[in-house]
């Protein structure tokens, strides 16, 4: 059974700056403290990376994935799920932007995520609070560059 996450912040910062930030993979771990790295391994046709691979500090220990992004309805939206993983058998999120009345942007993200073996409640908890710190390191970020 999949678990799922999802937070609404305000960005104050323009759509660009914040679109920006969250498509350049290469860079997360400059902004994400649990990012350790991530490679691009395939590009569009317009350049935009379509296969990432991550690897992250996740429960105490490393893990590995590679994501599949979906750009079709760009720049509203970024979604994604998982092409392979080593403790995970589904990965599906997605940001979404949309305007906020002074100028920023409103991101909502969604995940879901199922794990190959079932944690106790407490560490998913846990679990899920650090991944949504990565949504408020994207802002950090965001404003920081503004």
């Amino acid at each position: 059974m999949a678990d799922t996450a999802s937070l609404t912040i305000t960005i104050q910062a323009p759509h660009e700056t914040c679109w920006d930030i969250a498509t350049d993979f290469e860079r997360y771990p400059e902004w994400a403290k649990d990012v350790k790295s991530a490679i691009v391994l395939a590009r569009d046709e317009q350049g935009r990376a379509t296969q990432v691979e991550f690897r992250t500090s996740a429960l105490g220990r490393s893990t590995h994935y590679t994501l599949a992004y979906d750009y079709s309805a760009a720049p509203a939206r970024l979604s994604w799920h998982m092409v392979s993983g080593d403790i995970m058998r589904a990965v599906d999120g997605a940001y979404m932007f949309s305007p906020d009345n002074a100028g920023g942007v409103v991101l909502t993200y969604n995940l879901s995520i199922e794990l190959v073996v079932p944690l106790p409640g407490f560490v998913k908890r846990r679990a899920e609070v650090r991944i949504l710190n990565t949504v408020k390191e994207l802002k950090v970020q965001a404003e920081s560059t503004r």
